[in-house]
């Protein structure tokens, strides 16, 4: 009996080993896991233009942008498809940290909050010009009304949840500013349009856009404080793998300026379209 107890124990403990080195050799980085199943799983809110917006011209939803073409550039480095998660702003970040996605790029700009959930990329989207920047858009018969920060004490400002322009509201306007928390900026546009809000909070890129499609819609004078380092991607916490990947190829991006080309090119897309961010 004691000699059948000892061969039961030593055949489960080897069971035991072996399970372990099986769970050990199948716990692949996402990095890995993205290489076997050959595709890249990319969430983005396509309400952004030029970085990130729908083309419905040819009958079904495109989804394009200088975001997308650096998405699609990365997969092709990495040796696989690439497959768009489009969804709200608010849900981008969350499906990142969950995993639900491999990685996120989507107008993100670089915040001490994010990084503490999120690991970073190397910045692109770097170049600024006098007309960059973060500002408020407001209606264009009130727009002489809205010159300082004071001038939006007891408004309501429109602005997506998780968003730089969300802190920027909270931190640099009055205290009596009233937060509208919007699903994507076609929203904000048609809740400024309609009077819900008093003004919407906006990256010039998409105000640019705006101001193209809608003449009673204008830029304020006033201008957050705000000094731009580029844009970044996201990926989940402690997947270092995949984050160096995405550097070493997003460094090539830079150095040949190919994100800049792709934003140029989205901008005249993005025009000729006439988005209408209704």
């Amino acid at each position: 009996m004691k000699k059948f107890k000892k061969i039961i124990t030593t055949m489960l403990c080897a069971a035991l080993v072996i399970g372990t080195m099986g769970g050990c050799s199948s716990s692949k980085n996402r990095l890995d896991k993205i290489k076997q199943s050959g595709k890249l799983v990319f969430a983005t809110s396509p309400d952004f233009a030029p970085l990130e917006f729908e083309d419905i011209s040819s009958g079904e939803t495109k989804y394009v942008g200088s975001d997308v073409e650096l998405a699609k550039y990365i997969a092709e480095k990495l040796g696989v498809e690439l497959e768009i998660s489009a969804m709200d702003f608010s849900a981008v970040q969350a499906a990142v940290t969950s995993g639900q996605v491999d990685i996120a790029i989507s107008g993100f700009a670089k915040t001490e909050e994010r990084a503490q959930s999120m690991e970073l990329s190397t910045p692109f989207n770097m170049e600024q010009d006098e007309s960059s920047g973060q500002s408020l858009l407001v209606p264009a018969d009130k727009a002489s009304e809205y010159n300082s920060a004071e001038s939006f004490s007891g408004k309501k400002i429109g602005a997506q949840n998780g968003s730089l322009q969300y802190n920027l509201v909270t931190s640099q306007l009055p205290d009596d500013v009233e937060v509208e928390l919007i699903s994507s900026l076609n929203d904000g546009v048609l809740m400024l349009r309609t009077g819900k809000i008093d003004a919407l909070a906006s990256d010039m890129d998409n105000a640019e856009m705006v101001l193209q499609n809608y003449d009673d819609i204008a830029l304020c004078d006033f201008r957050f404080e705000y000094e731009s380092e580029g844009n970044v991607a996201a990926v989940k916490k402690g997947e270092t793998e995949l984050i160096e990947a995405v550097n070493e190829i997003i460094e090539e991006v830079n150095e040949k300026g190919l994100y800049s080309q792709w934003k140029d090119e989205a901008t005249e897309l993005a025009k000729s379209l006439g988005i209408d961010v209704e």
